[in-house]
């Protein structure tokens, strides 16, 4: 039976670690929530949320979008064919699938593919408990493809006034395109802890409620230098232990 996924959203600007937020969540989903299968969808053109996670990506929907601009194989509707094209993007993992969107959309009108791609990922995703969408920059993207009703958004920033900036610009942004948000947050990642509570002034300043804060942690570090994914990070790691400590709070009490 087809059920309404919980859609949850990672934004903020570039360069604070929203994609390493989005891993730690895809993890957290997977080894605590334990509440059925999760798809993750990068965004992003900037595509990197494959190597947090540990997965080669041969097939994007970006490739099926340029592709549906041009000849359908005979005998196959649009629709029929687009389906067929998203399925192939998929890449099962243990516990969680990913489907990376791919590149920018180029010169032409998409309007017809991207109204088909839409319709099928929006029926892909019923067969899923979870969908984490790690984003570009900005919030526009979100009317795209993906969809616009996001459960939680967890709005990233790294420990300055100006990503802060930032993150109260992208809430400010959700009326404005009429996103329909369950619950929004926002986290500062990388943080050195003896400059939280400063953070949180700046933050209220600012209206801003924090979510809660991410230490700025080596092990991850030492991690990504070595190439491992992010289920490879030790159950000590300060970075995961905030973060399951922010997942615990904002998702168990709205699921």
């Amino acid at each position: 039976m087809k059920n309404k996924p919980k859609v949850i959203a990672i934004a903020g600007k570039g360069g604070v670690g929203k994609t390493t937020v989005g891993g730690l969540l895809v993890r957290y989903l997977v080894e605590e929530i334990k509440n059925g299968p999760v798809l993750a969808v990068d965004i992003d053109p900037n595509s990197n949320f494959n190597e947090v996670l540990g997965v080669t990506v041969k097939n994007t929907i970006g490739e099926a979008r340029e592709l549906l601009k041009k000849d359908v194989p005979a005998g196959m509707t649009k629709d029929v064919w687009f389906e067929y094209k998203v399925h192939e993007a998929i890449v099962e993992q243990n516990g969680f699938d990913l489907l990376v969107m791919g590149r920018p959309e180029g010169p032409g009108c998409y309007c017809a593919a991207n109204a088909v791609a839409k319709q099928s990922i929006d029926a892909l995703k019923a067969n899923y408990s979870y969908v984490v969408a790690d984003n570009e920059a900005g919030m526009e993207h979100m009317n795209r493809l993906v969809t616009q009703d996001v459960d939680t958004l967890y709005v990233v920033s790294d420990p300055t006034q100006r990503g802060l900036a930032t993150a109260g610009r992208i809430h400010h942004l959700i009326g404005e395109l009429k996103l329909r948000i369950g619950h929004a947050y926002t986290i500062v990642n990388r943080i050195d802890a003896k400059n939280a509570a400063i953070l949180h002034n700046i933050a209220a300043e600012k209206g801003i409620t924090l979510a809660g804060t991410i230490r700025n942690d080596e092990a991850l570090l030492s991690n990504e230098m070595e190439g491992k994914t992010i289920f490879d990070l030790d159950r000590g790691s300060v970075a995961l232990v905030d973060a399951y400590g922010i997942f615990d709070a904002t998702l168990k009490g709205n699921g």
